[in-house]
């Protein structure tokens, strides 16, 4: 069926500056790390992606890693873009990264300047656009110079190939100094992409919540729900076809009885807002004003509608903040 985009779907979400850039990204941005590969069916993935259009999520996140197999994930939005959001290109904010391993040379993988040119350009072929809107460095590389990985991230933008630049998973000493390289060579670091929930907290603790303050760059934080650690799933145990059950980010041994205790007391504090544990989740990292946006993925177009109705509740008082600090503890059900 051809596909026509929702008339109001700017009056669904909120919007956000990044950082001290003039861009403006959605509260909620979407991920292709999971469920996007050749082992999901392409109809039901391209139901969540138009469904999350027409709610307003214009960040589309992506990286040469996601599938499986690698740069699937890319390329399954690249037929989506090409049959059913071409008209809307201009609309839209297209990310991808590069650096984390996709296989066994040595040109792929690494923040080079050599890997992180040659994937943009393969990830350009993938997802059938000119340039992408966002490319980040996905990992810190301690074998190269950092200046060497700015320098390619500079040479993208001049390239016309990338409009702004980020990085993901640098401490914040290193994203101080990426940033102060990328300012000095007149492309400010518009992001940074860590993880960050209510079960971990390195953000405001490692000081980078502060970082991106000082130095003016959002933040787009990823696994806001803690790979589904922070719903209802696994209050009870592990039901079939759960996450848990077969992924290398979450197993079994870490969903124990101290999990449970302190999921399921969040959970009550949920029900009593009129919420689920999810919104509630998220809710709590959008509160931050250097969270620019959230990254939700989505099995089904229900739990993506259900996700970004998490900002229609009251903001969180004092004393629920309190609570959710006395159960949500650092490190719960993570391996960190």
């Amino acid at each position: 069926m051809t596909y026509t985009a929702a008339a109001d779907r700017y009056e669904t979400l909120e919007y956000r500056r990044a950082g001290n850039s003039g861009l403006d990204l959605p509260a909620f941005s979407f991920g292709l790390w999971q469920k996007f590969g050749t082992d999901h069916p392409f109809q039901a993935q391209r139901d969540i992606v138009l469904r999350a259009f027409d709610l307003g999520i214009t960040h589309f996140d992506n990286a040469d890693r996601y599938g499986p197999p690698h740069r699937a994930a890319q390329q399954f939005f690249g037929r989506i873009l090409k049959r059913d959001l071409a008209p809307h290109r201009d609309e839209l904010i297209l990310s991808t990264k590069a650096g984390n391993p996709i296989g066994a040379g040595p040109y792929l993988r690494g923040a080079s300047r050599k890997s992180l040119l040659t994937s943009l350009e393969h990830s350009l072929r993938d997802l059938g656009t000119d340039h992408v809107d966002i490319f980040y460095s996905h990992s810190p590389d301690l074998t190269t110079p950092l200046d060497e990985t700015v320098g390619a991230l500079v040479s993208a933008v001049e390239q016309g190939k990338a409009l702004y630049v980020g990085v993901s998973n640098y401490a914040p000493e290193r994203a101080h100094e990426a940033a102060q390289l990328l300012r000095h060579a007149g492309v400010p670091l518009l992001v940074h992409q860590p993880r960050y929930s209510v079960f971990d907290r390195r953000p405001e603790l490692d000081g980078l919540l502060k970082l991106a303050a000082e130095d003016g760059f959002g933040l787009v934080v990823y696994s806001p729900l803690a790979q589904g650690l922070l719903t209802d799933k696994y209050l009870d145990g592990i039901p079939a076809g759960a996450r848990a059950r077969d992924s290398a980010f979450l197993t079994p041994d870490v969903i124990d009885d101290t999990y449970r205790q302190r999921a399921s007391a969040l959970n009550d504090l949920a029900v009593q807002r009129g919420q689920s544990l999810a919104q509630l989740a998220l809710q709590w990292v959008l509160r931050q004003p250097q969270v620019t946006s959230a990254l939700i993925g989505a099995s089904s177009t229900w739990q993506l509608e259900h996700n970004v109705k998490a900002l229609q509740f009251p903001p969180l008082t004092g004393q629920e903040l309190a609570l959710i600090d006395e159960h949500g503890v650092h490190g719960t059900g993570l391996r960190l």
